[in-house]
């Protein structure tokens, strides 16, 4: 009666939502991991970053804030932790509203237009994705299911994100 029960009240677990091709059984996924990351949202967004520019030393060259201060004092550097605070309170965002993907359709528009104006392009981002993927490996021990479905939430994301660049790029 449980399984009965469950499809009767949160319907079919794992049917694809046409918008974000992300099922039910994804969002929850994505969000309980997210749970984990989120409970330390400047911490675990500096270490992203960290990462991020280990890993894409040219990348710095987008935050002039920290562009020539050692890694050691990003965080005493207060723009810096802004930004952190700032991408994971919009990851926060995106991942919380991910039942309602025309909502973060909109948002990740919004995303790559102010984006667009820094000139970050497609392969930056792509460029974080692998560190993101990493990062949640290498912490997380997401199993496969878990990463599968943050691979579609991500690319998701980026559909929308690379439409507005693309769109703007034409268009400037």
């Amino acid at each position: 009666m449980g399984a009965w029960f469950s499809h009767l009240i949160w319907g079919d677990l794992d049917a694809i939502n046409p918008v974000s091709g992300l099922s039910k059984r994804d969002i929850y996924k994505v969000q309980k991991s997210w749970a984990l990351v989120y409970a330390d949202p400047l911490g675990n967004g500096t270490e992203l970053l960290k990462r991020f520019f280990r890993a894409y030393p040219k990348s710095l060259e987008f935050f002039k804030m920290i562009k020539h201060v050692p890694e050691s004092e990003y965080g005493s550097n207060i723009q810096f932790k802004a930004h952190v605070l700032n991408l994971m309170s919009s990851l926060n965002q995106a991942v919380t509203n991910l039942n309602q993907p025309e909502v973060v359709v909109v948002m990740m528009n919004k995303l790559g237009e102010s984006h667009r104006r820094r000139k970050i392009q497609e392969s930056n981002f792509q460029d974080l994705k692998g560190v993101i993927v990493n990062m949640f490996i290498e912490v997380l021990k997401l199993d496969e299911a878990t990463l599968g479905s943050w691979g579609k939430t991500v690319e998701f994301w980026y559909k929308h994100i690379f439409e507005t660049l693309s769109k703007n790029e034409m268009t400037s």
